[in-house]
């Protein structure tokens, strides 16, 4: 039951090759902090403290506490590791993963943080004091990663799954040369590439190169037959998937001081995302001679000449798919000094509205023993544009100093993720009916934990350390089929980060921070067939007028295809140069 809810979250096929799912819309949503050096290394536990511009972020009200102004900008490195592999849901080996483990890494260059605060002194001894005004450019997510895997299987296989999921279309409309405007790309490219072929008299129904059939009459109904398919061997499988990108959040703040006891905080913040996906799924023949196949030939009026027999060799699948967009949100923060030491802290921040255009597309290509049937096939390019609308989110938190010893702060954050919606950018409507209520059945509320610390044994040096827990808004059916979050039923759902650094400044204008944060994210389990598939199911066949239509019979959409467990982590070093003036 847990695999099936699963994969519903992640598997929605349409058309032109474009498909928004609950997935895309979490990922462009959620907001994982990075910040300045300080921010970083304190957990980003900010939403009392403010005075640093990583926190303007958190909270707007932040840029109002320093009583002067700051340039900054903070240069950082970002080491992503996976190790990917093939395990159940309840942690045992299945014929149905990948038995190889791989870990992987990747090192990227980035600037998550920079930016400029003025501070007007109005020369008050009460009331509004000061007024702040920046422009504040922080990281809120970042997409890195190159999970891969491998195995060897002989129950299932990508040229089964596509030939299964192609079964009702014709041949013909497959091959035409304007198939990609009117059917299932995925089903097109792998007609044209040769991973999939029609059988002979059966024009709707198909079969991958990696698979043999039986065809058997039914005793019962002369117009009905029985086609066995299934694996002819064992083949040598691999995924692989690079993933880059970044979510920033460029913000225009403007900050009140009040008596020195209250401060707010306004932003207008503007998202804008960039993210990048390839992957790759590729089949071999372990030995070539259990994969024997027969091509048709014809001459050019399409009259049958003879017969071939050669071999299957390997196929490769490629999709790629990349996102950018730019939304527009408002965020509210106040900090409230109630005795001297303790500070109080809340933000709010509106529901953010980001305009989304996506590119996407496909190749394949199979090669046989025979040169003369290896073929390939790659897609156009599509484009699509939608609106995503993403929650709303509020965060609390308390803080205490210790005069000039240092401090303590812990932040709470919620989001509610159930209210994320897809909306059409044109005249259209109900397009994203079934997204927009799956989001609202398979996705509730996130919560995090932010807690820091700051010890300055002297004044001009700090030692600071920060821990973030974050949990899945998720969620499944359990056994009963109630729906509950994923949480309760499997580990690994929890998203940990902890992180430390060091700080000093001069007695002048200028400070420098280091930090270094690690980041254990929520286990991701990937599944690379866009369908469930068995490789023994029995599919039975129907004639009717001049065309074929299929039943693919016992198809087991609870995990037949294969399951790939990725657990993610994440490295990020950063320093920060700043200037106070």
């Amino acid at each position: 039951m847990k695999k099936t809810a699963l994969i519903l979250l992640l598997t929605v096929v349409t058309l032109s090759g474009k498909a928004q799912t609950i997935q895309d819309a979490l990922r462009f949503s959620e907001s994982n902090y990075e910040g300045t050096a300080r921010t970083l290394a304190m957990g980003n536990a900010f939403t009392a403290l403010g005075g640093d511009l990583g926190a303007v972020s958190i909270n707007p009200a932040g840029s109002a506490v320093a009583g002067y102004g700051q340039i900054v900008i903070t240069p950082g490195l970002n080491i992503s590791t996976n190790t990917a592999g093939g395990t159940t849901l309840a942690g045992e080996s299945s014929p149905y993963c990948f038995e190889n483990k791989y870990t992987n890494s990747r090192t990227r260059f980035s600037i998550p943080s920079y930016g400029v605060t003025m501070n007007f002194d109005l020369h008050r001894n009460r009331g509004l004091k000061n007024i702040t005004i920046g422009f504040i450019a922080n990281t809120t997510n970042r997409f890195q990663g190159n999970p891969m895997t491998s195995g060897q299987s002989n129950t299932t296989s990508l040229m089964g799954a596509l030939a299964s999921g192609a079964n009702g279309f014709h041949k013909d409309d497959l091959a035409s040369s304007n198939a990609y405007d009117n059917m299932f790309w995925s089903y097109v490219t792998a007609y044209q590439s040769g991973m999939i072929a029609d059988i002979t008299d059966y024009p709707t129904n198909f079969t991958g190169a990696s698979e043999t059939f039986e065809i058997s009459d039914d005793p019962d109904n002369p117009d009905k037959v029985f086609i066995d398919k299934y694996i002819a061997g064992p083949l040598s499988q691999r995924y692989q998937r690079q993933d880059n990108g970044y979510k920033y959040d460029y913000t225009f703040n403007i900050g009140f001081n009040i008596s020195d006891f209250v401060y707010f905080g306004a932003n207008l913040g503007i998202t804008s995302l960039n993210y990048d996906s390839a992957w790759r799924f590729t089949e071999a023949a372990v030995d070539p001679m259990d994969f024997k196949t027969k091509f048709t030939l014809t001459d050019d009026q399409g009259q049958v000449t003879g017969e071939v027999e050669t071999y299957f060799n390997n196929m490769q699948y490629d999709y790629h798919y990349s996102a950018s967009g730019a939304g527009v949100y408002g965020k509210f923060g106040i900090i409230v000094t109630p005795f001297k030491g303790l500070r109080l802290g809340a933000a709010i921040q509106t529901p953010t509205s980001t305009n989304i255009r996506e590119t996407w597309g496909e190749s394949g290509s199979t090669t046989y023993e025979d040169s003369r049937f290896s073929a390939s096939a790659e897609s156009p390019v599509g484009e699509y544009e939608y609106r995503l609308v993403s929650p709303y989110r509020a965060n609390f938190g308390v803080a205490y100093t210790f005069g000039t010893l240092g401090l303590f702060s812990v932040d709470y954050e919620f989001c509610d993720y159930s209210t994320m919606k897809f909306r059409e950018t044109g005249m259209e409507s109900g397009e994203f009916d079934y997204q927009n209520a799956d989001i609202k059945d398979f996705m509730g509320t996130s919560h995090m934990i932010r807690a820091g610390l700051e010890i300055k044994p002297v004044p001009q040096f700090a030692i600071r350390a920060g821990y973030n827990l974050t949990t899945s808004p998720e969620k499944t059916l359990d056994e009963f089929g109630n729906m509950v979050y994923i949480g309760k039923l499997q580990k690994g759902t929890l998203t940990h980060k902890g992180s430390f650094g060091i700080g000093y400044s001069t007695k002048g204008s200028f400070f420098i921070d280091a930090a270094c944060s690690f980041t254990k994210y929520r286990d991701e389990y990937i599944y690379p067939y866009s369908i469930a598939y068995d490789g023994n199911a029995d599919c039975l066949v129907t004639q009717y007028g001049d065309y074929i239509f299929t039943d693919t019979g016992d198809i087991d959409p609870a995990g037949m295809a294969p399951e790939i467990l990725n657990k993610k982590m994440l490295w990020n070093v950063l320093l920060t140069f700043g200037f106070r003036f």
